[in-house]
């Protein structure tokens, strides 16, 4: 874990089982405003920024995600949680996986986004390719070539406030955090243990996510025992954001949450 504390907040009803937000890489916690208020309304949240992100310390590069599971349960420990539901999206959804193999004890269900569970060469290759822009670009570059596979055409138009928020965390994303997290996924390796899953697991895809494919989310639902599997229609990569009313519905009755 961090040497210092990671930045994290706490809401909801005090005595409600609490639910951790796991942010994706060049996000903060801030990204899961959309859905926090009705979250709100069942569970006691936790959020917090990964390390190298918004307001959490930046520690020397690489990471591993044996860093971002133990970072996480720091964080539960800090808010005396003994037990979560986790949810996170992309890095943050990876990392809720590894919780759920590594620390089974600790995890109720888990709602894991737009995430992999495996590193490819192709994926792997991107990963290189994105940190040669940061060494030649900096954190703005990465960001003009990440935002179409973020959000909609139609949520950046219609939309531009979503699209500012994002940039604005993204772009404020250290160097050394971007790098340190890009390391730790290009290492990423759970897909041959998801067979050994006991916690109640529920994948979301985005139909049009080109970073965490529909196909490569099935054959993660599908290694995992007893897990469900739903897709988000039109939503990219950032499904919470992009298509907002289409992911609670999504996540409702994995979570029990209220539908009108």
């Amino acid at each position: 874990m961090t040497t210092q504390p990671l930045y994290s907040t706490v809401g909801g009803p005090e005595g409600a089982p609490f639910l951790l937000l796991l942010n994706s890489l060049g996000a903060t916690s801030d990204m899961w405003e959309p859905q926090l208020n009705v979250l709100q309304q069942h569970y006691r949240t936790i959020t917090f920024d990964a390390r190298g992100h918004g307001r959490s310390p930046s520690p020397a590069a690489p990471y591993s995600f044996a860093d971002l599971e133990a970072d996480a349960l720091s964080v539960l420990d800090a808010h005396g949680a003994d037990r979560a539901t986790v949810m996170g999206l992309s890095l943050g959804g990876m990392t809720a996986l590894g919780l759920g193999l590594n620390a089974p004890d600790r995890i109720e269900k888990i709602v894991c986004c737009a995430a992999r569970a495996d590193a490819p060469p192709p994926f792997v290759l991107n990963w290189v390719d994105r940190l040669a822009i940061l060494d030649d670009g900096g954190i703005g570059k990465v960001w003009d070539g990440t935002v179409d596979k973020w959000l909609s055409d139609d949520t950046r138009s219609n939309h531009p406030d979503r699209e500012t928020q994002l940039r604005d965390a993204f772009t404020a994303t250290t160097p050394v955090g971007y790098r340190g997290c890009a390391e730790a996924l290009k290492r990423l390796d759970y897909l041959k243990d998801l067979g050994k899953m006991t916690v109640p697991t529920l994948f979301i895809a985005g139909e049009n996510d080109v970073a965490a494919s529909p196909d490569a989310m099935r054959a993660m639902a599908a290694a995992c025992p007893g897990s469900d599997y739903t897709e988000v229609p039109g939503a990219r990569h950032v499904i919470n954001v992009d298509k907002p009313e289409a992911f609670y519905l999504a996540v409702a009755g994995f979570l029990n949450l209220a539908v009108d």
